[in-house]
């Protein structure tokens, strides 16, 4: 049986490094965890767990430890002394939708990537640099994109060390909109069209919407930060 708590974790951690990566600075694989020796961009941990058996050692001695240091505890196991949870939050996973139809479309360009991270409220945190490895996809009301996600397919430019690969699953993330509902279909819509026949992961502090759109949870997880 698959461990879909921890493929979303590594997908997850494979997402926060391509991010990094966007931004300049990469992080590390272990067995145990992901960790970046320098600060990542907003709202991107600085570590993410990748087994249950994770200590505070095989994070706090690979990261900037300092006030503002962000630890995604996929397993919610952790004990990180000086630090404070900021969040929980629960994984969950999908079964492949099926194919509907969408007038969605796929980012391929700089301007539009600037137009979607208008709308998604974070103008000048999304390189495009990240067009190379992630899908971002959106839709348009009134011909201005008013929603969108992006795909992830966990595939590492280097295989990490350890645990389970998450190749085979599509990892979902920054899903956004006006109406949840409508931004969860298009997205899987997207999901079936680009990836058929592929399960889908992610997290979500609230997964009420995700649940309507046929996710399960699968486990909790806690992000600590050091105040």
């Amino acid at each position: 049986m698959t461990d879909w708590q921890a493929v979303a974790a590594r997908d997850n951690a494979l997402w926060c490094d391509l991010m990094c990566r966007a931004h300049g600075r990469p992080g590390t694989f272990t067995e145990r965890a992901w960790t970046n020796p320098a600060r990542t961009p907003p709202f991107y941990p600085d570590a993410v767990t990748l087994s249950p058996d994770a200590t505070a050692a095989d994070v706090l001695g690979r990261i900037d430890a300092g006030p503002g240091a962000s630890v995604k505890d996929s397993f919610a196991t952790l004990d990180l002394p000086g630090f404070e949870v900021l969040f929980e939050a629960r994984w969950i996973h999908r079964d492949a939708p099926d194919r509907t139809p969408t007038a969605w479309a796929v980012v391929e360009d700089a301007a539009t990537l600037r137009d979607w991270e208008r709308a998604f409220g974070e103008p000048g945190l999304f390189p495009p640099a990240l067009l190379k490895e992630a899908t971002i996809v959106y839709g348009r009301t009134n011909d201005e994109i008013t929603t969108g996600a992006i795909l992830t397919t966990g595939e590492p430019t280097v295989s990490p060390v350890g645990g389970p690969t998450s190749g085979s699953a599509v990892g979902v993330s920054n899903v956004f909109g006006p109406d949840e509902d409508a931004a969860w279909k298009g997205t899987l819509a997207m999901a079936a069209d680009l990836f058929p026949g592929r399960p889908l992961v992610g997290y979500e502090i609230d997964p009420a919407t995700a649940l309507r759109h046929g996710f399960t949870t699968t486990g909790a997880l806690r992000v600590w930060i050091k105040p």
